[in-house]
């Protein structure tokens, strides 16, 4: 049977949310969230190469370049849903020794792969922290950056989430949000839903012995808002020049915004 993709607002109703195309009382979908990733963990980062053809790599590359931690002066950084540090990582080297990254995921088993990747190579310039989205376990004015990466769709409340980006950044501070978008290209959109709801679980099938939390992961970047609307809960968090920025004919973007 043929799904119909839509792209909607992530809305609660009362004390429900969704899950993929699914409604679930909210105080579910963290733990639904959760078994996913614990799921999929050990095969994270090879089924992001697998799906995008490798191309995730040069959309965090560009995560990177827009963010330009500076080299001069110690930069601290946080990493929201980046369990396995490849977006940290990255941080890293690009900032060179002054910086220091904090890695926040609330699945554990995300983290552990983290740490085993990190192995000594970051020693004292990374930490890997359990903690959740929405609730984050740092002060006021922690950070000069913060970056999520495929992660705010898969959080159940994103506007408290939003809330406490802009709480732990320091005035000055800069937001970026790499996330799945709409494709816009007649045609391409067309090929781009049979590719994600027909291959993609079968790649988590066949790589990871899960189709199912993969067919939730591609549902939920159905459900995930368009640029504009998602700019616009940026705004309403408290950040200011909000932009957003389509690559690869939108089947991503990065969302932009700084704490002034």
């Amino acid at each position: 049977m043929k799904r119909k993709a839509t792209l909607q607002m992530p809305t609660s109703s009362g004390d429900t949310t969704h899950f993929g195309f699914e409604t679930v009382p909210l105080r579910d979908k963290q733990g639904r969230v959760n078994a996913v990733f614990h799921s999929v963990a050990r095969r994270y980062d090879l089924m992001n190469d697998l799906m995008s053809g490798g191309l995730h790599r040069a959309w965090k590359a560009e995560l990177v370049r827009q963010l330009n931690p500076r080299r001069a002066r110690l930069f601290r950084h946080l990493d929201v849903a980046g369990g396995t540090g490849d977006v940290a990582f990255r941080i890293l080297d690009a900032a060179g020794p002054g910086a220091r990254a904090t890695v926040l995921d609330i699945n554990g088993a995300m983290l552990a792969v983290g740490r085993e990747r990190a192995g000594r190579r970051y020693d004292g310039r990374i930490e890997f922290v359990e903690g959740n989205a929405e609730a984050l376990p740092f002060p006021e004015r922690s950070f000069d950056g913060y970056t999520i990466a495929f992660g705010i769709r898969n959080v159940p409340r994103i506007d408290t989430a939003l809330a406490e980006a802009h709480r732990v950044l320091r005035p000055g501070g800069r937001f970026l949000c790499l996330e799945f978008s709409s494709v816009d290209v007649p045609g391409l959109d067309a090929l781009y839903d049979a590719y994600s709801f027909n291959v993609i679980p079968r790649l988590g099938e066949l790589v990871a012995g899960d189709a199912e939390s993969y067919r939730y992961l591609v549902e939920s970047i159905r459900r995930f808002p368009r640029p504009a609307p998602f700019a616009r809960m940026v705004e309403a968090a408290g950040l200011r020049r909000v932009t957003h920025r389509p690559l690869a004919a939108g089947i991503v973007a990065i969302h932009s915004g700084w704490k002034i």
